[in-house]
């Protein structure tokens, strides 16, 4: 569905992204792990179209997106969760949902696509005449999501959606991941958090230092004692790979 072939990024002098090459296919639940300065970040924003490219390609669906801009890509049906959520602070929860839609003209629709929001997240129900910053930062997470399955993805890209939530709230995320997956919509997921983003994955990819230097299943990886090392900054992948 998502394919990366040989995509390098780069920012000044800095060389982020290496040539990594990896695929996304339909109806899975695919997890990009590594620490912060991997080049996770980068390579999401790559395919939403947010920093150039500097060689490689990106498709989906058989179609190039090499210099598509966002807004082109989003249309297309690859809508992103960014990380920090990036909610609209002084809009409230209707409205945040709303801006999730905004080229939906179909209000019945709308108002459907709204009503299964609330069926994941009741909490949002009740909020819903509340301004998004004053949301707690699971509801916002919550909220986040919400506003990106309003535009009926086809594949969904969340950028590090555990990142600053309580266990609790982390586990509620990753169980409405695997309901989106259940509803025929494919997911990629960035992550730092291995033990809760590798438990839902159908496949993972680990990278270090703007390369992938490991894949398999989500359970092959969990039961890698050496990837959760270096994961944890206690070891390397590279490690793993040479015994």
């Amino acid at each position: 569905m998502l394919q990366i072939e040989d995509l390098h990024v780069r920012y000044g002098g800095i060389h982020s992204l290496k040539g990594i090459s990896l695929d996304v296919s339909e109806q899975r639940i695919v997890t990009l792990l590594g620490s912060n300065g991997a080049g996770k970040s980068t390579t999401v924003r790559a395919v939403s179209g947010l920093v150039p490219i500097a060689a490689g390609n990106i498709s989906f669906q058989g179609r190039r997106l090499n210099g598509l801009p966002p807004h082109e890509i989003q249309k297309l049906g690859l809508v992103q969760v960014p990380e920090g959520r990036k909610i609209f602070v002084n809009l409230t929860v209707r409205e945040n949902l709303i801006m999730g839609a905004y080229h939906n003209r179909d209000k019945d629709d709308i108002n459907h696509s709204m009503h299964r929001i609330f069926s994941a997240f009741p909490v949002l129900e009740s909020r819903l005449e509340q301004r998004g910053g004053t949301l707690s930062g699971g509801e916002q997470q919550m909220l986040a999501i919400g506003r990106a399955m309003m535009s009926k993805p086809k594949l969904l890209m969340m950028d590090e959606p555990s990142l600053g939530l309580a266990p609790m709230v982390v586990a509620e995320v990753f169980r409405v991941i695997k309901e989106i997956r259940g509803e025929g919509v494919t997911v990629f997921v960035i992550e730092q958090n291995a033990d809760a983003a590798l438990k839902i994955a159908d496949h993972a990819f680990v990278m270090e230092t703007g390369r992938i230097v490991l894949q398999g299943s989500g359970t092959e990886l969990l039961d890698n004692p050496i990837v959760k090392e270096a994961y944890l900054g206690q070891g390397r992948v590279e490690d793993a790979q040479a015994s």
